[in-house]
């Protein structure tokens, strides 16, 4: 099936639903964040599972995750954290078209995609920046996380539960000679 080119709207959506899926991922790009869009000199790109986008449009403006599920069939995304709660209890992602959210992290880590930008453009020696980058900010991330985690824990390792009831014994034993 060759991409249409014509003018007509009919055609142009008879395009859209009978689209093979080959073709359907390249229809699902998403345009890139404004610094993304400086670093690499790329618009847009086909979103991918595990790319970071915000929402721009729509009832979840402003919200930003992780891209879970790409449906190409239903030229739809999920993105981690958007979920309903049906009648029974269960949670389902909410679908939401790719031409409604920015890209602000791309996935870099799957060898198509560098591929991809490499084509577009983007030397070798930038992705490869980026990726160092991304692991420094990950690690800085588990290292502080782990810092915090660990500095709640020898906090409560410090105080000891008996200091609690010490101060309030002394100062409840104040006030009572102070008032005999």
């Amino acid at each position: 099936m060759h991409r249409t080119v014509s003018h007509k709207p009919s055609k142009q959506r008879k395009y859209l639903y009978n689209a093979p899926l080959h073709h359907r991922g390249r229809i699902m790009s998403a345009h890139l964040s404004s610094d993304l869009r400086e670093r690499y000199g790329v618009r847009s790109l086909p979103v991918r599972k595990g790319d970071r986008v915000r929402v721009i449009r729509g009832d979840y403006k402003g919200t930003e995750g992780e891209v879970i599920s790409v449906d190409r069939k239903g030229y739809r995304i999920a993105i981690k954290g958007l979920i309903r709660k049906k009648t029974d209890g269960t949670e389902i992602p909410i679908p939401i078209h790719p031409s409604n959210v920015v890209i602000t992290k791309l996935d870099l880590k799957d060898d198509a995609r560098k591929e991809l930008l490499e084509r577009k453009g983007v030397t070798e020696e930038e992705i490869e920046e980026e990726l160092k980058r991304e692991e420094k900010e990950e690690s800085e991330k588990e290292i502080s996380e782990g810092k915090e985690s660990s500095g709640l824990r020898a906090d409560a390792e410090k105080v000891s539960p008996q200091e609690p009831r010490e101060r309030e014994g002394s100062g409840v034993g104040d006030e009572s000679e102070g008032a005999e």
